[in-house]
């Protein structure tokens, strides 16, 4: 079962954007400051992103946001 993100509100679109790392955590990381998520959990956020490869930054920004 897939669990839903953990701030289901915040809505990134990724698809059809650039792909690279860095501009997946910047839109992600964007997104939740928006949303007014504390800087505390963004670096979570971004401590966990950066923590594999890849696939595993993506996994983990489904794991935070709503992705598109």
């Amino acid at each position: 079962m897939i669990e839903p993100p953990k701030y289901p509100a915040v809505k990134v679109q990724l698809s059809g954007a650039d792909n690279n790392a860095l501009a997946v955590m910047a839109t992600v990381s964007a997104a939740l400051r928006r949303a007014g998520v504390s800087d505390e959990e963004i670096t979570l956020f971004l401590e966990e992103s950066t923590s594999g490869d890849h696939d595993d930054l993506l996994v983990t920004a489904m794991k935070w946001v709503d992705v598109r």
